[in-house]
């Protein structure tokens, strides 16, 4: 897919100046409630290149799902640098950083995150109308994606109307439909049986290899890190592991 929406020129960036479209170094996040202290991230480094799709693996409470939102920017980090195709998402004001994510960020949750009074396109289209495409532009567009993913004939359909499979992949079209440089995956098979979820991952992968587009997958399965380039495990807010499958 070629980029289709415009960027704005105060955040514009440059996707192919570099192979390295996530660089963190030193991220330290902590959480403190009360007189309980938990520190999430110990001083992570990680650097994932362009057309990468990697799995970040590890226990419950290990640090995953916070360095997936410490990259994403949905969260703050504490200290360190993360730069997003160059971009350092911490000095960008709360607009200029929610616009960036909605042009250049995808997201697939575990439960969907589906409205439930609205139809397949018109979840899928949330995104675009978020980020100032015209009605008319975005319901095109999100009519594509869900044919992409083999849900075309679904669009007027609810989420509620849907199997557990095709809601997944409703999710996967609202994440790809504004045709993002990086979708963040986090445990996007966990509520699905073996056998949807191998469909899911199948057609994650083949739209990565298709679109070089960058995945970050949360998972708990082995199976789905098997499907990735290469595995990140986890323990303790550090990274204690990396390595590409296969070497």
């Amino acid at each position: 897919m070629s980029q289709t929406l415009p960027k704005s020129d105060d955040i514009a960036v440059d996707l192919d100046a570099q192979d390295a479209i996530i660089q963190a170094t030193g991220v330290v996040k902590t959480y403190e409630t009360g007189r309980i202290r938990v520190d999430a991230l110990q001083g992570v480094d990680l650097t994932v290149n362009r057309g990468e799709m990697v799995a970040i693996m590890g226990p419950s409470g290990c640090g995953k799902t916070t360095l997936v939102n410490c990259l994403s920017g949905l969260d703050e980090i504490d200290s360190g640098s993360i730069l997003i195709a160059g971009t350092d998402l911490a000095k960008l004001s709360d607009n200029k950083r929610t616009s960036f994510r909605a042009r250049e960020m995808g997201f697939v949750f575990q439960f969907y995150n589906l409205l439930p009074v609205l139809t397949a396109v018109e979840n899928t289209e949330l995104p675009l109308l978020v980020s100032g495409t015209g009605t008319r532009d975005a319901r095109q567009r999100s009519l594509e994606i869900l044919e992409h993913v083999g849900l075309r004939e679904w669009a007027s359909h609810r989420p509620a109307e849907l199997s557990g499979g095709q809601r997944q992949r409703v999710t996967i079209a609202r994440a790809l439909v504004n045709d993002p440089a990086i979708v963040w995956a986090d445990e996007p098979t966990g509520d699905l049986d073996s056998q949807t979820a191998d469909e899911v991952m199948a057609l994650m992968r083949d739209l990565n290899q298709r679109n070089r587009q960058t995945f970050v997958v949360v998972t708990h399965d082995p199976r789905i890190g098997d499907m990735c380039d290469r595995i990140i495990r986890m323990n303790d807010g550090q990274i204690i592991y990396d390595g590409r499958n296969g070497s």
